[in-house]
């Protein structure tokens, strides 16, 4: 069993994005809200987009016009606001590679990425432009096993896990106990005392 240390990178990890490595549900949950122009309950909106857009859109009978707008509400958005959970750029500094899988559009991602100073951690992006079916489909997951190879997937729901299972890979969900991954973690501090390869 190889332990992971802060002063060793010896992991290549793939990682999802919202709700990963960036807080951005919160602003997420805001602008649906805005969108709905509803009293519903954020608790509710933020449990339906947890799941998945596609989830939440359904759920509350959104419009293609409410949808495009909340998008453009999402790119508008000041990068500033969508802030890296702490130490989660540790992590990113002790593995020997990363690369991400997301489902949001590369402009926007790397947009949020190089306002915190992140983008150089990663050695390749999969995102919603390089038109891979969606998760837990794993056609994007074998693509970067293949190109870069990995061995542990992080993610914050399950559907990011599913495809790294697939392939034989460790996983590890983040600020979710949900049954099915290999490791949990409510933070990136407890990530060096939690996670062993």
């Amino acid at each position: 069993m190889i332990i992971l240390s802060e002063d060793v990178g010896i992991v290549n990890i793939l990682w999802d994005f919202d709700g990963t490595i960036c807080d951005t549900y919160p602003v997420y949950t805001k602008l649906f809200k805005q969108v709905l122009n509803s009293d519903r309950d954020e608790k509710d909106i933020f449990a339906q987009i947890k799941i998945s857009f596609s989830t939440a859109y359904a759920y509350f009978r959104m419009t293609p016009e409410q949808i495009s707008t909340f998008h453009q509400l999402i790119r508008r958005y000041p990068s500033d606001g969508f802030k890296p959970f702490p130490s989660v750029e540790k992590v990113l500094a002790a593995a020997d590679k990363n690369v991400i899988m997301t489902h949001n559009n590369r402009e926007d991602l790397v947009r949020v990425l190089r306002q915190f100073g992140l983008e150089g951690y990663f050695t390749d992006m999969v995102t919603s432009d390089n038109g891979f079916p969606k998760k837990p489909d794993p056609a994007s997951y074998i693509y970067l096993d293949e190109r870069h190879g990995f061995d542990l997937a992080i993610g914050d729901r399950t559907l990011d896990i599913i495809p790294a299972k697939k392939l034989g890979k460790k996983t590890c969900l983040f600020q979710n106990h949900v049954s099915g991954a290999d490791f949990y973690i409510d933070s990136y501090d407890e990530f060096f005392d939690r996670v062993h390869l």
